[in-house]
């Protein structure tokens, strides 16, 4: 999909890095303003970026604007906006379509490299389809204190079946491999046509996913320099019922892509069951509170998703009759399930 009107401030692409290692930094951006220019800034810094492609997704505030004067400045950066809120998978499709370079990495509008990321990556690209660092979290207090000593990078091959592990909630307790940020060998997501599903959750976890399951080399290294900038009611964490059931159904068209060993296939199920989970959940919250008991029980629709829903209404009775905290919030709105 490709919004009817883009508006778009270019400028001729400069090819500053050996082309063996040049890379187009994606920024995909909505509502950015405080954070743009440090972004485009820490991608600018790297010496093996050739573009840095910035996707303006609708915002309402100065983010375009302040791109723009980037741009102005370095003629590797290209400035694009949407004219209505696409979300970040098609925003990142129209940058992968429009730069060249050999290498492709997207940076999170609220995140920033450090010095020599890139590099570090790029010791491991000789042999490798895809290349991944682990994040370098940090809240918002911390973005501005850069003190960080890199230590001697190994790297490993991760397997399909340890990538889905490593993004299901229920098995590990905590998201991984879905919010990696890899260096992306263009020739060979061209190769099998690959590229983001206009998805707004899980994105990144199906382009992984199916990257691997055609024959993707896909090596993991420690931190490298991605500080990942943890916000409280992040957009990342504000998903609707419809991105659920998106997400949770990735799952099944992956399942088809290729003959799965014992060992994927447990995975696969494990993860879809995780995602089936929240999305069970959700509808049931959205039940309760339209006092719908058909829907109520639909949701209840296998063992698995059973023990978790009950779980979960033992969990909100608790915390209701003893008063001890906050009850859990049941969207990202901040509605309750027992409100």
């Amino acid at each position: 999909m490709v919004p009817a009107r883009t508006a778009i401030h270019r400028a001729r692409v400069r090819m500053t890095a050996e082309p063996s290692t040049a890379t187009a930094v994606i920024i995909a951006a909505y509502q950015a303003e405080a954070t743009i220019e440090q972004a485009i800034r820490s991608a600018l810094d790297q010496p093996e970026t050739a573009e840095v492609y910035v996707i303006d997704d609708a915002s309402q505030d100065r983010t375009f604007a302040l791109a723009q004067a980037i741009a102005a400045t370095d003629s590797r950066v290209t400035v694009a906006r949407h004219d209505a809120n696409q979300g970040p998978a098609i925003a990142r499709n129209a940058a992968i379509n429009a730069t060249t370079s050999p290498w492709i990495t997207v940076l999170d509008a609220d995140d920033y490299m450090l010095p020599g990321r890139l590099a570090r990556l790029h010791a491991f690209g000789a042999d490798a389809d895809l290349v991944a660092d682990m994040l370098t979290r940090r809240t918002i207090e911390e973005r501005s204190c850069p003190t960080w000593s890199p230590a001697p990078l190994t790297a490993r091959q991760l397997t399909f079946t340890e990538f889905v592990i490593g993004d299901s909630v229920e098995i590990t307790g905590v998201l991984h491999t879905g919010f990696l940020k890899p260096l992306m060998r263009r020739s060979f997501l061209n190769a099998h046509g690959i590229r983001y599903k206009p998805l707004r959750l899980g994105e990144d976890y199906d382009l992984y996913a199916r990257a691997l399951l055609h024959g993707a080399r896909f090596l993991t290294c420690g931190e490298a320099g991605y500080v990942s900038i943890e916000r409280p009611g992040s957009l990342s964490k504000a998903h609707s019922e419809e991105d659920l059931r998106l997400h949770r159904d990735c799952d099944d068209e992956l399942a088809h892509i290729r003959p799965l060993s014992r060992e994927e296939s447990r995975a696969l199920r494990s993860h879809r069951l995780s995602v089936d989970c929240r999305y069970q959940w959700r509808r049931l919250i959205t039940a309760v509170k339209t006092r719908d008991l058909a829907a109520a029980l639909a949701t209840f629709h296998s063992p698995g998703v059973a023990g978790h829903l009950l779980g979960k209404l033992a969990e909100q009775a608790w915390l209701r009759s003893t008063g001890r905290g906050p009850q859990r919030q049941a969207t990202a709105a901040g509605e309750r399930l027992f409100a």
